[in-house]
């Protein structure tokens, strides 16, 4: 069976919402249950992301759920829980947060990357517009295309992320791995404080510190984890 006809299949008992995104040969679609009015979204890839077949093993309120990957003769199929609510980047349309309200959505990607790192995946696009805070103040990590399993290769083979956040290791300096994640984290940071990256201008006090430390040049002088990141978070102010 192709992608086509079992999204075709689909239709049967869903019906099409929105398509949230459609490139390269990619689609995201959001489907609503005709009996039941619940909404999923329905991801459909050429080629299998690995990282799916993970994240259907974890529960963590601050991942969506993973209900199937199913691959096809032409790709991977994969059934989604679709989040009602709307991104950091949607919100800072309107202005910048404030720090507590930014300690509140990092500690909860802080969450969300310790799972998936225990795990030995790397989210690799961190990003205001792949966090989504639903009604409820729930903060969910989604869009797991670029991400992978962390491997013994000396340097990643395909370059990938969003440039701003994408860490010097992912433009194939170097390997990824959970630090990548920690840079882009506090690139975030400092954005959602600043409304510009860090290079343009820090963020101030304690938070300045953080965003320095998680976005040096070298992994190593990095926070060694999200667990870490999430422990310094708590002691930060604004001077």
């Amino acid at each position: 069976m192709t992608r086509e006809q079992y999204i075709n299949e689909l239709f049967r008992i869903y019906s099409l919402v929105s398509v949230l995104s459609d490139k390269n040969d990619c689609q995201v679609l959001r489907m609503r249950n005709k009996t039941l009015q619940k909404d999923l979204v329905v991801h459909s890839f050429p080629k299998p992301v690995a990282a799916y077949e993970d994240l259907r093993q974890i529960a963590c309120e601050n991942l969506p759920l993973i209900y199937d990957v199913i691959l096809l003769d032409d790709g991977q199929i994969i059934l989604e829980e679709f989040i009602e609510g709307i991104t950091v980047a949607q919100v800072m349309e309107s202005g910048k947060y404030r720090y507590l309200g930014a300690r509140r959505v990092l500690k909860g990607i802080c969450h969300a990357l310790t799972v998936l790192h225990e795990r030995n995946l790397v989210h690799r696009d961190v990003k205001p517009e792949n966090v989504v805070i639903d009604k409820n103040g729930r903060v969910v990590l989604i869009d797991f295309n670029a991400s992978r399993r962390i491997s013994a290769a000396s340097k990643d083979t395909v370059v990938m992320g969003t440039v701003g956040y994408a860490s010097p290791e992912q433009l194939g300096v170097a390997q990824s791995d959970a630090r990548t994640d920690i840079y882009a984290a506090g690139v975030l940071l400092n954005v959602m404080l600043t409304g510009k990256h860090p290079s343009e201008q820090l963020a101030r006090g304690r938070a300045g510190s953080i965003v320095r430390k998680c976005t040096q040049v070298s992994p190593d002088d990095r926070y060694p984890t999200a667990a870490k990141l999430a422990e310094a978070l708590n002691l930060f102010h604004l001077r």
